[in-house]
C-alpha cells in the first residue's frame, strides 16, 4: 500500500509571507530610530538651555564670606579687642558621608569635645546639605599636619581660615568690654536666618551693646565646584563690609592703676572728667578674663 503523500507547499505564499515580516520588522525598527533620533534632539536642540543651566546650578554654590568685626581701642589707640588668624574646621554634609563614622574617623585627629559634636549634629539637622558646618573652632598646628595626612579619607571636610577675637589685657576690661561668644540657636532666632554664617555675636558687655555697628555686612561668593564639593573657582562676588571701629573714652594706663589701687580688695570705682563727664576707668574686682568665653569655656575654667 502506498504511503500518503506530502501536500506540496506553496513557495510563492512563502515568499509573500516573509515579505511581510521582513517590511513589518523594518518598519518597527525604523520607528524606534526616528523614535530615539527625536528624543536625542529634543535632549540637544530643545531643551539644551534648560538642562545646561541645571547643569551649572549643580556646580555653582553661594559662599558666605564673613566680614572682619570692627576692633575696639582706649582714647590713646591701645587696642583693647582684636581680630586674629585661625583656622577651624567645616564640614560639608552632602560631600561628608554618614555623621557617626564621620565624627569617629575625624575624633583620631582632632580632639572634639562633647559640645562640638552636639552642636554640629543639630546644625546639621537644621541646615541644607550644601551648606558647611563648623565642626571645631581654633584647630591647633598639630592637629593640621596630621589632617594633612589623612585628608584623601574625608571628602567635604575642610580647613577655612577666619578671624578670631582676642583681648590683649585680659581681664583688666571683662565688665567695661564683655565678649563675644559662639551663635546659639537662641541668638539665630533673634538674629536671623541670613546670620547662620556667623559663629561669634556679642554676649555682654561693650560687645553686645554695639553688635550690630561692630558685625559688618556679610558678603557672598559664588564659587565653581567639584563632584566633591571643593572649590574650583570664584565666578562672581558681593564683598563684605567690615564692621566699625569702636574707640573708647576709657584710659587703658588708668584702668590698670586704679585696678592695682584696689591690691586684694573687691569692689568697684569709676573714674570721670569732670569737664566732660567721660569715663576715663571703670573697675569692677573681681574680674574675668572674656578670652575664656570666646570659644566655649570648659568646666574647669568657668569654676
Amino acid at each position: 500500500m502506498a504511503g500518503a503523500r506530502r501536500p506540496l507547499k506553496n513557495a510563492h505564499a512563502e515568499a509573500e509571507q516573509f515579505r511581510r515580516r521582513a517590511l513589518l520588522g523594518f518598519v518597527v525598527v525604523t520607528v524606534c530610530l526616528l523614535g530615539l533620533a527625536g528624543w536625542y534632539f529634543k535632549l540637544q536642540v530643545v531643551d539644551h538651555t534648560e538642562y545646561a543651566t541645571r547643569s551649572v546650578a549643580n556646580s555653582i554654590k553661594l559662599r558666605p564670606v564673613v566680614p572682619a568685626r570692627g576692633s575696639i581701642f582706649d582714647r590713646n589707640g591701645k587696642l583693647l579687642a582684636e581680630n586674629v588668624p585661625a583656622f577651624r574646621l567645616d564640614v560639608l554634609p552632602d560631600k561628608a558621608g554618614e555623621s557617626k563614622q564621620l565624627i569617629a574617623g575625624l575624633k583620631g585627629i582632632f580632639e572634639l569635645s562633647d559640645e562640638d559634636i552636639r552642636r554640629f549634629e543639630a546644625t546639621r539637622k537644621a541646615t541644607r546639605g550644601f551648606r558647611p558646618i563648623t565642626l571645631k573652632l581654633r584647630v591647633t598646628e598639630e592637629e593640621m599636619a596630621r589632617f594633612a595626612v589623612d585628608r584623601w579619607q574625608f571628602p567635604g571636610v575642610e580647613l577655612e581660615p577666619y578671624l578670631t577675637r582676642r583681648y590683649p589685657y585680659g581681664d583688666l576690661f571683662g565688665h567695661v568690654i564683655g565678649y563675644v561668644g559662639r551663635i546659639d540657636d537662641k541668638d539665630l532666632e533673634a538674629m536671623g536666618e541670613g546670620f547662620a554664617a556667623l559663629t561669634h555675636t556679642g554676649k555682654s558687655g561693650l560687645e553686645r551693646y554695639y553688635e550690630e555697628s561692630l558685625r559688618g555686612r556679610i558678603g557672598y561668593e559664588k564659587v565653581e565646584t567639584n563632584v566633591e564639593g571643593r572649590a574650583l573657582r570664584t565666578v562672581g562676588r558681593v564683598p563684605a563690609q567690615a564692621g566699625h571701629d569702636l574707640r573708647l573714652s576709657v584710659d587703658a594706663d588708668l584702668q590698670y592703676a586704679m585696678t592695682q589701687a584696689f591690691g586684694e580688695l573687691e569692689g568697684s570705682a569709676v573714674a570721670l572728667d569732670p569737664r566732660s563727664g567721660e569715663v576715663l576707668a571703670m573697675v569692677s574686682l573681681p574680674s574675668y578674663d572674656p578670652n575664656l568665653f570666646v570659644n566655649g569655656i570648659s568646666h574647669a575654667d568657668f569654676k
